[in-house]
């Protein structure tokens, strides 16, 4: 089956008081898979811009986008579902106090949490190298290769 061309995201890293800030992967929770807030790019803005929006539609949060720091790519095996992830370092430009009852405008994100890295171990969650990103050096950027997406 040929493959379409690769669906390009942006992706917060946004620690806070040493914890970091995770979604639900699927609308259905699904696994009870967590990742980062974040989610697929529009035309005519760029990843920061897109990034801020997608962190504001998911969460209600204000931030502020800095440097790259990975870059993950997944795809289904049996489909035609390929998506790179370009995970930005965030900063919160206002409040870390996400309102319960904020809705998300797509409808998917229905939970969020922060962790601490210890928490995080225990969260089912995507991509693994996430911690290690998120809670490890600065002006690191990871590269994470082609990875099979959970169903």
């Amino acid at each position: 089956m040929p493959l379409s061309c690769p669906r390009l995201a942006a992706r917060a890293v946004l620690v806070h008081q040493d914890r970091l800030l995770l979604v639900n992967a699927y609308a259905d929770n699904r696994l009870g898979l967590m990742c980062a807030p974040g989610g697929g790019v529009e035309a005519g803005a760029s990843l920061p811009d897109n990034l801020m929006r997608e962190v504001y539609e998911e969460t209600g949060l204000q931030v502020t986008v800095g440097a790259p720091c990975l870059v993950n790519e997944f795809h289904d095996p049996g489909g035609d579902f390929h998506q790179v992830d370009i995970y930005f370092r965030c900063a919160l430009s206002g409040s870390a106090e996400v309102d319960p009852h904020w809705l998300d405008s797509e409808a998917v994100v229905t939970r969020h949490m922060w962790v601490t890295r210890d928490e995080l171990a225990q969260v089912p969650h995507k991509p693994d190298s996430l911690g290690d990103v998120a809670f490890g050096g600065d002006g690191v950027i990871t590269y994470d290769p082609l990875e099979p997406i959970l169903r």
